[in-house]
């Protein structure tokens, strides 16, 4: 499936399945590669890969096995991307490494009049209320880190608009910065 071969892909899989495997193992495999190989350049694969395995799971065999057949095309010709997968491991990996920093105070909740009079959510700079709902400048990383990048989308399917919105949004930050600070409170 993640060389994109349809044909190969149910070839492997019916003859996993004439080789005695146990198709609910092809089906956790369908989901593990919806998730891991084709991730946010089709969504859609995930929900796929889920769905098949319901019916499996509803229907049994032989009935079920053209759910996750249908969902092994599905995957085989879906774009492929990594891109969440690399990220998660290399942002587990920075956490390993780097250990516990303090919630910035503008990020902290501050549910008691104890926590407002220590500033908790001072300054706090609501989403929904800038234009665009997003705010601009707005720092979100711990006061002491040099803000890492690990999401990089792949110019393949839906990754390729996510790559975009995230372009632009870089730069509104970019710009933001370069700007007096806003006050909302």
């Amino acid at each position: 499936m993640r060389g994109s071969d349809p044909d190969a892909s149910l070839y492997w899989f019916v003859r996993m399945l004439d080789g005695g495997v146990d198709p609910r193992y092809a089906a956790r495999r369908l989901v593990r590669m919806a998730s891991e190989d084709i991730g946010l350049a089709d969504p859609r694969a995930l929900r796929m890969a889920l769905d098949a395995a319901e019916t499996y799971e509803r229907l049994g065999s032989p009935e079920g096995e053209l759910a996750l057949a249908q969902a092994v095309v599905f995957l085989a010709m879906a774009p492929k991307s990594n891109a969440v997968y690399t990220a998660y491991k290399a942002v587990k990996s920075f956490v390993a490494q780097d250990g516990t920093r303090a919630v910035p105070l503008h990020l902290r909740n501050a549910p008691t009049k104890l926590m407002k009079d220590l500033d908790y959510g001072r300054d706090y700079r609501y989403a929904h209320d800038e234009e665009g709902g997003f705010a601009a400048g707005e720092r979100y990383w711990p006061d002491d880190i040099k803000p890492p990048r690990f999401y990089e989308p792949v110019p393949r399917g839906l990754e390729l608009r996510i790559g975009e919105r995230l372009e632009e949004l870089r730069r509104l930050n970019s710009e933001a910065q370069t700007q007096p600070a806003k006050k909302t409170r």
